[in-house]
């Protein structure tokens, strides 16, 4: 490995939610006892150092002691267009297509609301993340979930013909379609995306396709940009992506959408400008063209072999001890989806006890209940691989 997946950073202290908000933030785990340090693995965010080039470009521009008014270079815009050509194959993306976001759930908001009113029905699949929940409920619109189903073969599959009578029976024309999916940690087939977008056209509807987990897939697997499936996709589809999954970048803030169509572009936007919030930050500019590099590149390659393999022992250790907790190891994200029904039916309780058996000794796993699973834990796998064998260890000895 030519970077740094190892080292194991302390970040107490240091502005990050994942350690210093445990029993405070919302959602966030309980401390652990006496004699355990926690182990975050809840908030999907990393516990690796931050890309080289990124810190590198961040700190070029910071010994420029100026930080007033800016425009947007049209370096960034060209770093998109080439990372999005080499990463994914798009193919025909300008500059005139990209515009900033704020955060991923801002332009979720600012897109839906650009085509639908509050009071209106939104279709989503579930289990859901929960910031899409969240975010379309406190704008006032109603979610109709489409469940995901589990094949022979234990694969997550839409069905298509339930996502076609939610939307007939709620007259609903707008969909959030999450790919890679989020929690399942599915990377749709092609041919999956298509069918998808065939049911959501047959039925007048708007695409919003949160694409911010696509860069995060597993060796061998490929991320099928929504937008590129055909010409109805590319013109129905407001696409969001950003960098604070792939490069960890969360707290600088920024994202951008890629709307093709000019009708759709232009209500978007503005519908975004009404509140003045959508102002891009010159760190995170200067980051991005950073990352949207051929080190960048490297780095993210070197990530998900490190992710693969932390994702493989997670799932294998769950399967081996046959505790009642499911676990197929996902194709993209990094985040491990945990059915523990079995293991709630044999010990006569709710997930609550598991949690809070985990987070005792410091494994910071996550609910997954506010995702709309039933007896479901979410497991974040973004860390050191001694970090998961401690916990792993930790499991074993005291929980299960």
């Amino acid at each position: 490995m030519s970077f740094d997946f190892t080292s194991i950073l302390d970040r107490g202290g240091r502005d990050a939610v994942a350690v210093d908000g445990l029993g405070t933030a919302p959602g966030a785990p309980e401390p652990p006892e006496a004699g355990f340090d926690p182990i975050p693995m809840w908030i999907a965010d990393m516990s690796f150092p931050v890309a080289p080039c990124i810190t590198k470009a961040i700190a070029d521009r910071l010994a420029h002691p100026s930080f007033g008014y800016f425009e947007i270079r049209p370096e960034y815009y060209g770093a998109i267009i080439d990372w999005q050509r080499r990463r994914h194959g798009v193919e025909g993306l300008l500059p005139q297509h990209i515009g900033y976001e704020n955060g991923v759930l801002g332009g979720l908001v600012s897109a839906v609301s650009a085509v639908a009113a509050p009071g209106d029905t939104v279709l989503l699949h579930s289990p859901t993340y929960i910031g899409f929940t969240k975010a379309l409920s406190n704008a006032g619109f109603h979610i109709e979930l489409s469940p995901l189903v589990r094949d022979r073969d234990g694969i997550w599959r839409m069905d298509y013909e339930d996502m076609s009578r939610r939307l007939e029976k709620t007259r609903t024309h707008v969909a959030v379609f999450c790919s890679p999916h989020n929690p399942t940690g599915r990377v749709w087939e092609r041919v999956e995306v298509e069918r998808a977008l065939e049911v959501y056209a047959a039925h007048g509807c708007t695409v919003v396709a949160d694409e911010i987990w696509a860069d995060i897939v597993r060796p061998g697997c490929v991320h099928t940009p929504t937008q590129s499936v055909s010409e109805d996709a590319r013109s129905r589809t407001v696409a969001l992506y950003a960098l604070s999954k792939t490069f960890n970048l969360a707290g600088l803030v920024g994202s951008y959408h890629v709307i093709y169509d000019d009708v759709l572009r232009d209500r978007v936007v503005s519908r975004s400008s009404k509140s003045h919030y959508n102002g891009a930050n010159v760190l995170s500019m200067h980051a991005l063209m950073g990352a949207y590099t051929d080190e960048g590149a490297a780095w993210l390659d070197e990530l998900n072999v490190v992710i693969a393999k932390n994702t493989d022992r997670a799932a294998a250790f769950f399967r081996e001890r046959d505790c009642g907790i499911d676990a197929a190891a996902p194709e993209g994200t990094y985040m491990l989806w945990l059915d523990a029904g079995a293991w709630c039916e044999r010990h006569g309780c709710s997930v609550d006890e598991l949690l809070r058996a985990g987070w005792r000794v410091g494994v910071g796993w996550q609910d997954g209940r506010p995702f709309h699973g039933s007896h479901h834990i979410r497991m974040n796998l973004a860390l050191p691989a001694a970090r998961l064998e401690e916990a792993l260890s930790r499991l074993e000895a005291r929980v299960l």
